[in-house]
């Protein structure tokens, strides 16, 4: 470092980043419907003028893309770009991706893999179920702040306490954005922990239900979630169970082929 340089310089500029990425995420999260600047400054906690700098920053630079009729901020093709450098970067999709048709195919509703990323889940993989009506609930790539959605509950549900309640401080602001208020979120990691699964009656698209379980290691671990959506009349409560039993064993079956990966690259 210059002798000129001042002493907090790499905290200043180190801030300046963690601020650009938090926006990057919030504007990630909007997916094709894009985020206003209004949504991203009440996400991030920062103010208008902050996010509005960082946001045209963002926008030069080809990572953020601004939808001229709607004013909305949608991710942009730098960051689309970036991520091809590492096609390979998330081997527990290609590990659970037979096991997400297998599950499709023999209960014919849609299958999603989602993993924690911070302190958001993101949908890591989806596949279609074979049943004529497919309930394709969210994208891939969808990212959601932890406890939403019966993926997010349970990866929040398998972090550790102080964790746990760290990452619901955390997110309070956008869960209340979404209508959920942190008590209720509460309600609901106590239920999962009494059923072992995380159930939705009302799934993300009106009509819908959806169901998920841990996927874990064999250790104990929380590697990711898995869940099925259906349709409220491919869903009632007495096929929950036979779905709940499904999923637990192809969550098992991925749990194991990791370990066994992780293995195999130890020798």
């Amino acid at each position: 470092m210059p002798a000129s340089e001042p002493a907090t310089a790499p905290t200043t500029g180190a801030q300046s980043v963690r601020r650009a990425l938090a926006v990057l995420r919030i504007v990630a999260a909007g997916q094709e419907h894009g985020a206003r600047l209004l949504d991203v400054a009440q996400a991030t906690g920062l103010n208008r003028a902050t996010v509005h700098r960082l946001l045209q920053v963002l926008v030069e630079e080809g990572a953020v893309e601004q939808d001229a009729a709607t004013r909305r901020y949608l991710i942009g093709g730098e960051v689309s770009l970036m991520g091809l450098a590492r096609s390979a970067g998330f081997p527990l999709r290609a590990v659970a991706a037979p096991h997400l048709q297998a599950l499709a195919e023999a209960e014919g509703e849609t299958c999603f893999l989602t993993i924690r990323n911070g302190d958001d889940s993101v949908c890591l993989a989806r596949h279609p179920g074979s049943y004529v009506v497919k309930v394709l609930s969210i994208e891939v790539g969808a990212r959601r702040p932890l406890g939403v959605g019966v993926s997010g509950l349970v990866l929040l549900g398998g972090l550790a306490d102080d964790e746990r309640a760290a990452t619901i401080a955390r997110n309070a602001r956008r869960l209340r954005a979404l209508r959920i208020e942190p008590e209720e979120l509460r309600q609901r990691l106590r239920l999962l922990q009494r059923r072992g699964h995380a159930y939705a009656p009302v799934g993300v698209v009106p009509g819908t239900r959806a169901l998920a379980v841990p996927v874990r290691h064999p250790d104990g671990q929380v590697l990711a979630g898995l869940a099925i959506t259906a349709i409220r009349e491919r869903l009632p409560d007495e096929r929950v169970p036979k779905l709940v039993q499904a999923l637990e064993r192809q969550a098992r079956l991925i749990g194991q082929q990791w370990a066994e990966r992780e293995r195999a690259r130890r020798r």
